[in-house]
């Protein structure tokens, strides 16, 4: 594989000349994020109706994202960390990635900070004893569209709370409640959403990206708003706030989701309380996180009343799902080694070269997409001391960390399961989403199985939506979804 080239100079397009053309191509996004940008004209109202209720509208989606065009994109429509050359190439070669997907990597370095201020995310001196525990909270923005057209009317509300990590240390983590507009006295039900991979940088925590209109798991959150039930997004241990973000730490990921989940009830409006029938949801990361979740519930948070969970696309087992990768997710498996080795304690420079080490400080300041861009089609065997691959640097050093995220060995609470892959699925193997859900069915669970075929791994995550809401609805009404463990 090519490494990518260097990037060109972008010093004289920084001006508010780029900024406006930025602007302007993001005016184009609706409904936006992660390979899940929109080309549409649609008034903001409009807009925020473009959430796919039904297969064929997800569908539609699917192929307006990669209806664009990658030779139109030019220097002003790139991330000024990546040369043109660069993002044609991946856009190019993958289906993963959209040319309109690289304007908004190149629109989200020129917009305003997120409206809740930066001190806010500063760990107190002091935490709580206890893990769950509101510590501060102060009034957000949920925008859909980085330019600010189109802002949810749910009353956005951040929170933080205290956790511990995996080594017992006390940390404090951050989410993000939305509350639909109009109601008021205690939620019946609420769904609690652990986000996909997002970056490990703090200013890619999804409460600091919703309040930009940058955060692709709006379009999850919005579908979610859409039956009228409050909505908690979990940031994870150390994103957002200070400390390492521990890429797949599942631990430390099932945690912050369930402390989320017990902190929230503190939170001045909020209508969740211990009565609130509670579904846990996430894809990709966020399907890792809410397994973990669900196997670290009865230990850590048993008085949580959870009524169902979905997890999408689950990277059950790391070393497979690093071993799969492609060179297009080169950020990805970064993401992976360098927080294998902080848990290890070992220096990233025993096993990376100069080359590795400076891909790694890149990387670490940026988000998903750009991210991906700036590393893809990198051989990682070009960022290694000795041509290893980094299937090789995990079974050298990281075998016991990797081994300790392993999903489906624990017990899980006794409630409707969704488990939804896509078979197209190009970043985790449809067979870890089947593999989870045979689990499931042995340890004597109705799980529903919804496999679909949906393009790519972004694909999957939209194609999935429809059902996601309709297995939500039936079991908050306390109806039973199909089992599918008869054909597993």
């Amino acid at each position: 594989m090519s490494t990518p080239t260097t990037a060109l100079s972008t010093t004289s397009a920084t001006g508010p000349r780029r900024r406006m053309r930025r602007t302007g191509i993001l005016s184009a996004a609706a409904i936006a994020g992660f390979a899940l940008t929109l080309g549409t004209t649609t008034a903001p109202v409009q807009a925020a109706e473009l959430v796919p209720q039904t297969e064929s509208e997800a569908e539609q989606l699917i192929e307006d994202r990669a209806a664009e065009d990658p030779d139109a994109l030019d220097r002003d429509s790139v991330p000024e960390g990546v040369s043109v050359e660069q993002a044609k190439k991946a856009v190019g070669k993958t289906d993963e990635l959209t040319a309109a997907d690289v304007e908004y990597a190149a629109a989200q370095e020129d917009l305003p900070a997120s409206g809740v201020p930066g001190d806010f995310y500063k760990t107190p001196a002091s935490l709580p004893d206890e893990d769950g525990a509101l510590v501060k909270q102060a009034d957000s923005d949920f925008y859909l569209d980085p330019v600010k057209l189109i802002k949810h009317d749910a009353k956005s509300t951040t929170f933080m709370y205290k956790t511990t990590d995996e080594a017992g240390q006390a940390r404090a983590a951050t989410a993000t409640l939305l509350t639909p507009k109009g109601d008021s006295g205690d939620a019946d039900n609420a769904v609690v959403i652990a986000p996909g991979t997002q970056g490990i940088a703090d200013q890619c925590a999804p409460s600091r990206q919703m309040g930009m209109g940058t955060e692709y798991e709006g379009l999850s959150v919005a579908s979610a708003l859409a039956s009228k039930r409050p909505v908690v997004i979990v940031d994870y241990v150390g994103l957002g706030t200070e400390g390492t973000h521990h890429f797949v730490n599942r631990v430390e990921e099932g945690r912050s989701v369930l402390d989320a989940a017990r902190a929230v009830q503190q939170v001045d409006g909020s209508e969740i309380d211990e009565d609130t029938k509670l579904q846990l949801r996430g894809y990709s990361q966020g399907g890792h996180a809410t397994t973990a979740a669900l196997e670290l519930q009865k230990e850590w948070a048993p008085e949580l009343n959870i009524a169902s969970a979905s997890a999408g696309a689950v990277p059950v087992d790391l070393h497979k799902t690093v071993s799969g990768l492609s060179s297009v997710y080169t950020a990805f498996a970064l993401y992976g080694v360098v927080g294998f080795a902080e848990q290890a304690d070992i220096d990233t420079s025993d096993f990376l070269n100069e080359k590795g080490q400076k891909m790694v400080a890149e990387t670490a300041d940026k988000c998903t997409v750009e991210a991906l861009l700036s590393t893809a089609f990198t051989d990682g065997k070009s960022l290694t001391k000795n041509g290893e691959s980094f299937t090789d640097i995990i079974d050298e050093h990281f075998t016991d960390i990797v081994d300790r995220q392993r999903l489906g060995k624990a017990e899980v609470p006794d409630v409707p399961l969704l488990v939804n892959h896509s078979r197209l699925d190009d970043v985790i193997s449809f067979d870890q989403g089947k593999e989870l859900a045979s689990t499931w069915c042995r340890a004597g669970h109705k799980v529903a199985f919804e496999d679909n075929l949906g393009p790519t791994h972004v694909g999957g995550y939209v194609a999935a939506l429809p059902r996601i809401e309709t297995f939500t609805t039936r079991t908050f009404a306390g109806k039973a979804p199909l089992d599918s463990c008869w054909r597993l």
